[in-house]
């Protein structure tokens, strides 16, 4: 801007200049550009981008035709280099040290397994369906193996046999394992050439068939997984956005969630009000008479996805309910359940309170402004208990009464 005052009107129009140049550069020296770009195109793109202007097209070829016979040559990056020495020298390391990778996917993080809780073990046959990407498994591929599972929080890990899961041998030679985060695992029932065998889909998109060793195993590992992948699965994140009107499938992140299971049943429920809603309107318009079969795949496949989300979330719904009913009535104290010291004390108060002066007497002007107390039954069958004649009772029939108690 100072040394060439009349050429850029303003600091905005000098760094799109700026970077044009740079594009410029790696179009014409990058080793993977087709096509270069040429000298009237380079003028073209900045037309008006001279605060409305255009720029000298004499300084435009200058700049083109100098970049052209010499490329520019970034500054060398001294954290760049670190980095590269660093990773060289990890190179050095023995493979058998580095561990490898979990899955399909080597870009996800490796959890710590001793760091993990779990969930479910035992001996399984597997056999794979698709790849992830919904791609078929190859033939050679396909067949039945059988593995020793081991369900760690989100993770599947499968080996040979249980010697494979000693302390610190979970990670090494785990590219069998699956990641369990949103997926699904429902009985396969047509799959009739095995017995007491459940389908696991995955959110890559993957499928695999598991056999267990009975009914009860099978059930276990179904519910296991559902409510794992229901209760530790992140919330989904909405899917990518282009110029195209495709539909896109929402990202499945692995992470773990940071909300309770309450506030997991929650948003359970309401994604899957929110499908009931979306697949209603995708069902109310089909594609025309005569489409092309590009838009009949694309309406296909949306309508597949809402109808496998709805059944997910609605399994992972009824899950949560279940396990938090369970908890509250294990959490929730017995209303007779008491001990024989506070009985005495409740009899004692409850002759005080019958023997008084003021319910006798003053008591009844003062019930009119009295509000009335909801009891409940154990509370009504006690007092009506005590308000009988007291008998002295042996131990034994003390015992017995409080047994009969009880069971009320």
């Amino acid at each position: 801007m100072t040394s060439n005052p009349n050429t850029y009107n303003s600091e905005d129009a000098c760094h799109t200049l700026t970077c044009a140049i740079m594009l410029l550069n790696t179009d014409l020296h990058g080793q993977n550009v087709g096509r270069k770009m040429n000298c009237n195109e380079f003028i073209e793109n900045l037309c008006e981008l001279n605060d409305g202007e255009n720029f000298p097209k004499e300084d435009l070829r200058l700049i083109y035709a100098a970049i052209k016979v010499e490329p520019i040559e970034w500054a060398p990056d001294e954290d760049l280099q670190e980095h590269e020495s660093v990773s060289n020298e990890r190179r050095q390391v023995p493979l058998s040290d580095a561990p490898s990778r979990l899955g399909h996917n080597p870009f996800l993080e490796i959890p710590d397994p001793t760091k993990t809780t779990e969930y479910k073990k035992g001996y399984v046959m597997r056999k794979c369906c698709l790849d992830p990407d919904g791609r078929r498994t190859s033939f050679g591929k396909r067949g039945w193996k059988m593995f020793y599972a081991s369900l760690r929080d989100m993770i599947l890990y499968l080996h040979k046999d249980e010697h494979g899961f000693k302390k610190g041998n979970l990670i090494e030679n785990s590219s069998n394992a699956i990641r369990i985060h949103h997926s699904i695992a429902t009985r396969a029932s047509d799959y009739t050439k095995k017995q007491h065998v459940f389908r696991l889909h995955t959110s890559d998109w993957a499928e695999y068939l598991f056999q267990t060793s009975d009914s009860k195993e099978l059930q276990e590992w179904m519910e296991t997984i559902n409510f794992v992948a229901a209760s530790l699965s992140a919330p989904p994140l909405p899917g990518g956005i282009g110029s195209q009107k495709k539909f896109q499938r929402p990202l499945m992140p692995s992470t773990y969630t940071k909300k309770n299971m309450a506030e997991q049943l929650a948003l359970h429920t309401e994604r899957v009000s929110q499908l009931e809603k979306e697949l209603h309107d995708h069902r109310i318009c089909p594609p025309e008479k005569g489409a092309k079969s590009r838009v009949i795949n694309e309406y296909l496949e949306k309508e597949n996805f809402l109808e496998s989300e709805l059944k997910r979330f609605q399994t992972y719904k009824y899950l949560l309910q279940s396990k938090l009913s369970t908890y509250k009535k294990e959490i929730e104290p017995s209303l007779v359940e008491t001990t024989i010291g506070e009985d005495d004390e409740t009899t004692d108060d409850c002759v005080e309170k019958s023997s008084s002066p003021s319910v006798a007497g003053g008591g009844l002007n003062n019930s009119k402004n009295m509000k009335p107390v909801q009891r409940s039954l154990s509370d009504s069958t006690l007092c009506r208990t005590l308000s009988q004649p007291l008998v002295r009772i042996s131990s034994v029939e003390h015992i017995n009464c409080l047994t009969m108690v009880t069971h009320l």
